[in-house]
């Protein structure tokens, strides 16, 4: 991909600035709102008890506010993610990032794990919001992949995600292009775990990828600005 091609504002919308370590403080989580709004992303993705703190931060800024539901581990019963999808939202949360269960799935207890999904969009369905749904891939075969692809589909959820970014292994171009493959064109692929410069998030670009979490925003987005600004010259000096 041409990096001077690339436009930083378009490349900071696909952004969720991710605000999940658990030992970030509520200064750490205002500092974040306030990189999230100077750079114009997606979304700030943040834990369920900062939703309130962050939504009144970004209010008006144009960058929504996500949190997560069964995380990390997805082990949840339904009527708890549903409760925190519930909450969430009335905090201000725009965007609910839920881990699948990941043990139902492995067992192949599709009905579980799709109706475990169902019933958090539907709850966001009355708020208009997205629901994206987590797959943690390091702990999945390439059928179960393919399978939580098809229960996220049949759900109608917004997106499919590689992972939460606390697993043993991240996101892979090769679960991008996995998973693009086997969703309809109106769902997107979001890329988590390991997307820390530019290079690597155009290379999930041109896998199939539309949406990052990412730690590393500023020096993501800092670094494609250089190398436009960088190619500007360039064009200035051989006019």
């Amino acid at each position: 991909m041409d990096h001077t091609g690339t436009d930083v504002a378009r490349v900071a919308k696909m952004i969720d600035h991710s605000l999940l370590r658990p030992e970030l403080t509520a200064r750490d989580v205002l500092e974040g709102c306030a990189l999230a709004a100077r750079y114009d992303v997606a979304s700030v993705c943040v834990k369920p008890s900062d939703v309130s703190r962050a939504a009144k931060e970004l209010a008006g800024t144009g960058v929504l506010v996500g949190t997560v539901v069964g995380f990390p581990h997805g082990s949840s019963i339904t009527a708890v993610k549903v409760a925190e999808a519930r909450a969430a939202l009335a905090d201000g949360a725009r965007e609910l990032d839920m881990v699948l269960d990941i043990g139902r799935l492995r067992d192949g207890d599709d009905g579980a794990v799709a109706a475990d999904i169902t019933s958090v969009v539907q709850v966001a369905r009355q708020a208009d919001a997205v629901v994206k749904v987590i797959f943690e891939n390091a702990y999945l075969t390439t059928d179960e992949k393919l399978r939580a692809c098809r229960l996220s589909e049949e759900a109608q959820a917004d997106f499919v995600k590689t992972s939460t970014g606390f697993a043993p292994g991240g996101a892979t171009l090769e679960d991008v292009r996995l998973m693009r493959a086997n969703v309809p064109a109106r769902m997107k692929v979001k890329a988590a775990g390991g997307v820390r410069t530019l290079d690597r998030l155009l290379e999930m670009v041109e896998a199939g990828a539309e949406r990052f979490g990412a730690t590393a925003t500023a020096t993501i987005l800092d670094d494609l600005a250089a190398r436009i600004a960088a190619g500007q010259d360039s064009q200035v000096r051989s006019g």
